[in-house]
């Protein structure tokens, strides 16, 4: 994923047309679209330290181990000048209903980025196979391919080359399809001409503060990750702190609440990427079946997901609470039961939890 070049890039090639025809190369490879930004972001590096310093970043200490990496390319990558970022949707079309799932307490809820194959490698080839269409077209050059994989403002970037901007929920919006799609970039040493940022168009409104479970967005473009349901269910190891629990509800691995409610994407469009089609009919799975997944079943099943990442721990203690915040029925406690011998304490912790909720003197 990393190209290196000794010299300087050919000062006779027309940039102009070599910035076409990478947003025309990168449509043909699947992308929606593609962006070309400067790596200036002092910017977003002031909101970035002001966030560290809060501590709303929590145990993902990563976020500050890089230092300013994050938001000086040159230091990640020497030698950048440019960043081409791409936007991939990829809103499945054959999933369930997200509202559906929500609605029903005894199916798990699972974002509906991490329902098909694993984003990342998806988008690393193809950000790699436009590489090689440049290199083609001008010769050996710098570059280095990322996607949600080191640390880059891929959001602060994406704004700046014109995929959009930064909602008041922190996500990324484009006026004309909504918040659904995958980033990823180019560091390159070609000095092309950038594009136009993204204008805000989120005005007056305020339905993803309004929506969130637990208040996560504690102000407009002010994301507390300790308080976010995707942070719980993915980043947090260990126990989940109780006041978030029934918040939860069935969102077994992330949430979508801010993104459902967002009006812009009543433009969005379903991906015609197959590899982004739920796969093991997780879109819409019973929590007592998913629960009483064996270790290897939860490896079979999430093999070649971005749902592996958090391991069969996390995901048992997930559950747990979506079934502690179901209804009560035989099968629920049965099922949380055959659970308390299990080797975890988390998992055994929020068993009990659980166990408490349907029957208050366990």
């Amino acid at each position: 994923m990393i190209g290196l070049m000794p010299t300087a890039p050919n000062m006779h090639i027309d940039f102009t047309q070599l910035a076409g025809d990478i947003k025309a190369w990168g449509r043909e490879l699947g992308f929606q679209q593609i962006g070309i930004a400067d790596t200036e972001l002092s910017q977003a590096e002031t909101y970035l330290i002001s966030w560290l310093d809060q501590d709303r970043h929590g145990e993902m200490h990563y976020m500050e181990s890089h230092g300013t990496r994050r938001s000086r390319p040159q230091e990640l990558q020497p030698g950048t000048l440019r960043v081409i970022s791409a936007r991939m949707d990829y809103l499945p079309q054959a999933a369930q209903k997200s509202e559906i799932v929500l609605d029903d307490a005894h199916l798990g809820f699972i974002s509906r980025y991490a329902l098909g194959r694993d984003y990342h490698k998806i988008l690393r080839r193809r950000l790699q196979k436009l590489a090689e269409r440049i290199e083609a077209q001008v010769g050996p050059f710098q570059y280095r391919a990322f996607t949600d994989s080191a640390p880059v403002l891929e959001k602060a970037l994406a704004e700046k080359a014109g995929l959009g901007w930064i909602g008041k929920h922190t996500n990324l919006i484009h006026k004309q399809t909504g918040s659904w799609f995958f980033l990823g970039e180019l560091y390159t040493n070609l000095p092309l001409p950038i594009d136009t940022p993204a204008e805000n168009h989120c005005g007056t409104c305020h339905a993803c503060l309004d929506i969130c479970p637990t208040q996560a967005i504690v102000a407009p473009y002010q994301l507390d990750a300790r308080r976010c349901i995707s942070y719980l269910t993915l980043e947090l190891r260990g126990s989940i702190p109780e006041e978030f629990r029934a918040l939860i509800g069935n969102r077994i691995y992330g949430c979508d609440d801010c993104q459902l409610v967002c009006p812009w994407n009543r433009f969005a469009q379903a991906t015609n990427e197959t590899d982004f089609s739920p796969r093991h009919g997780l879109d819409a799975e019973e929590l007592i079946k998913l629960f009483l997944w064996t270790e290897q079943e939860f490896l079979k099943y999430t093999e070649g997901s971005a749902i592996r990442r958090i391991g069969y721990e996390s995901w048992l203690r997930n559950i747990a609470v979506a079934l502690g915040n179901a209804s009560t029925n035989e099968s629920i406690v049965n099922a949380l039961k055959r659970r308390l011998a299990h080797p975890s304490e988390t998992v055994k912790e929020h068993v009990m939890w659980a166990l408490r909720k349907h029957a208050p003197g366990v």
